[in-house]
C-alpha cells in the first residue's frame, strides 16, 4: 500500500447478497509522525523527542506548527529556526521524523517538555501524564457586540465545505478543520485521519500564511467537540467553534469560560448553541421552562 499523502491504494473485496469482487479502492491514508526539538537553554543546546502522533502524511510542517503552537512552545512563525524531515533515519521513517529548531527562549519550560505526549489520531489529552497538564491558560476573549452571525450563515457551512474536502470524498475516512471568514466564505482547509490533528494543521497554515484567526472568524470542524479542540480553539483565539458532531460537557463549559461561541450538530436547517449565542442573531427569544 502506498500512503504517501492523504489517500492511499488499497484491494479490497467488496461482498454483496450475489457475489464478491476483488476491486482496487482508495482509503485514508495513516502513518507515524515525530516530532524532535531542538532548543538552546542557558548556552547548551538540548535535543527532545516530543511527540509521536498518528496523521495523514502531508501538511506536516502545518501540523508541527499548530500543535507547538496551542501547547504554548512557541508564540508565532519566528520561533522556530527550521523545519525539515531528518535525514538519518531508517527507510521507513523517512518522511516521517520531523527535526523542529527552536530560535533561542529563556522562557523555555523543560518540565513542561517532559511531559509524555504520546498520542494517537484519535486522542490528544490522554497523552498528558497527569491531570494538573490538562488546562487552559488561554485568554479570555473579548467581546464583539458589533458582529452577529446569520443563522443562515451557520447552515450554510456544511455545502460549502462538501466542494473543497477533497480527501474524504475519495475515502470517506478524513475529519476537516475549516476556516471561514465573517461570511461564511472558506479561508483555509485542512484533513486529517485525526480531528485534533486536522484543528492543528489549520493552525499551523494560518499562523505561517498570517492569516489572522481572532476577530470575526468561524472554523467548522467535521467530527465531535472534545475539550482539547475548545483549548485549541481558545489559545488560538478563534471567537466561534462549529461541529457536526456533539460537544462533551468539558468543552462546552470551557467554551463558556473562554467566552467562546460554540455550536454543535450543525445541519442544513437547524443547530445548538452550547455557549456564546450573543454572537449569532436571534430569530425568535423564547425563554425554557
Amino acid at each position: 500500500m502506498d500512503s504517501k499523502g492523504l489517500v492511499a491504494h488499497a484491494e479490497v473485496v467488496k461482498y454483496s447478497r450475489t457475489n464478491s469482487l476483488l476491486l482496487q479502492d482508495l482509503v485514508a491514508a495513516e502513518e507515524p509522525l515525530q516530532i524532535r526539538l531542538e532548543f538552546e537553554k542557558a548556552g547548551s543546546w538540548y535535543k527532545k523527542d516530543l511527540l509521536v502522533t498518528m496523521r495523514s502524511p502531508g501538511d506536516d510542517f502545518d501540523l508541527a506548527m499548530g500543535f507547538l503552537f496551542s501547547e504554548g512552545i512557541v508564540r508565532e512563525e519566528k520561533d522556530i529556526l527550521l523545519m525539515r524531515y531528518c535525514r538519518q533515519v531508517r527507510e521507513e521513517e523517512k518522511g516521517n521524523v520531523l527535526l523542529v529548531r527552536l530560535a533561542p527562549n529563556p522562557e523555555i519550560d523543560l518540565a513542561e517538555l517532559n511531559r509524555n505526549f504520546y498520542t494517537h489520531s484519535s486522542c490528544g489529552v490522554c497523552g498528558k501524564t497527569a491531570i494538573d497538564a490538562v488546562q487552559c491558560r488561554a485568554l479570555r476573549l473579548e467581546d464583539d457586540p458589533d458582529w452577529q452571525i446569520d443563522p443562515d450563515t451557520l447552515m450554510a457551512l456544511p455545502h460549502a465545505l462538501k466542494e473543497h474536502q477533497t480527501g474524504f470524498k475519495y475515502t470517506g475516512g478524513l475529519h476537516a478543520a475549516v476556516l471561514y471568514d465573517a461570511r461564511g466564505k472558506i479561508q483555509l482547509i485542512r484533513e486529517d485521519v485525526g480531528r485534533h490533528n486536522a484543528l492543528d494543521k489549520l493552525i499551523g497554515a494560518a499562523l505561517t500564511g498570517s492569516i489572522a484567526l481572532e476577530r470575526r472568524k468561524i472554523v467548522l470542524l467535521s467530527g465531535r467537540v472534545s475539550f482539547e479542540m475548545v483549548q485549541k480553539a481558545a489559545n488560538a483565539q478563534i471567537p466561534v467553534l462549529v461541529a457536526f458532531g456533539a460537544p462533551t460537557s468539558l468543552a462546552a463549559n470551557l467554551a463558556r469560560s473562554k467566552n467562546l461561541t460554540l455550536v454543535g450538530f450543525l445541519k442544513q436547517d437547524a443547530f445548538n448553541v452550547y455557549s456564546g449565542q450573543e454572537r449569532i442573531k436571534q430569530w425568535v427569544k423564547k425563554s425554557l421552562k
